[in-house]
């Protein structure tokens, strides 16, 4: 009974609802109200879960789409294919869930780009990284674990940019372009790699690389 759940479940149940309804009406309180009308719940009620406004309802969209992912790709589904093809076939299957939305996604990356939320935009795109990467089944420790997640999040966020305008059959451009981003990462491991083999080399510059992931010519 929706009368039963906590704010926190709340949140959960109505997260997947919000962004047919922010498309329409943005990431205000409206949105909140029709998804809550939808599940039968009290608006006042479910307006208190989603207290802090229009970052918390972006936040649960993307952390269903975070559950919606890793139901899409199992673990099985994964099983015997290369780190490349892994994180491929993460992403992909994200921009499968974000495609009815794009829309939404539209107002809720405006909303991110403000300077007021950069901190928490920042912190979210950290947690789509966090989440392919440990479904990818990456185990890394130290300086790798950072410095996987910075850059993956750097290529997701650039995809998602190409993807918001991407009028090709199945964003097939979108892929091609993620194929590209991702298979320059390989290729910079690969190097980075050859470079502590050899015991030094020219100092490399992870801000550097990723900006040019965020900025390449498409």
């Amino acid at each position: 009974m929706t009368e039963d759940l906590t704010l926190d479940e709340l949140r959960a149940t109505l997260a997947p609802l919000l962004p047919r309804h922010a498309a329409f009406d943005g990431w205000r309180p409206q949105a909140v109200d029709m998804a809550a009308r939808e599940r039968g719940i009290d608006p006042d009620i479910a307006r208190l879960a989603f207290a802090d406004g229009a970052m918390g309802m972006i936040d649960a969209w993307f952390a269903a789409i975070d559950t919606a992912m890793l139901n899409a790709v199992p673990a099985a589904m994964l099983d015997g294919l290369s780190v490349r093809r892994r994180i491929l076939a993460l992403v992909e299957a994200r921009l499968d869930l974000l495609a009815p939305e794009r829309e939404a996604l539209r107002r809720a990356l405006a909303v991110l780009a403000m300077p007021v939320n950069a901190r928490r935009a920042a912190a979210l795109g950290w947690r789509a990284a966090d989440t392919m990467w440990r479904a990818a089944g990456d185990s890394a420790t130290s300086f790798a674990h950072y410095s996987k997640r910075a850059t993956l999040s750097a290529v997701y966020a650039a995809t998602l940019l190409v993807f918001l305008d991407d009028e090709s059959a199945g964003q097939a451009d979108s892929r091609a372009f993620l194929a590209r981003r991702i298979e320059g990462v390989m290729r910079f491991e690969k190097f980075k790699a050859g470079v502590r083999n050899a015991g030094g080399g020219e100092r490399l510059s992870l801000s550097r690389f990723i900006g040019r992931l965020r900025y390449p010519a498409v």
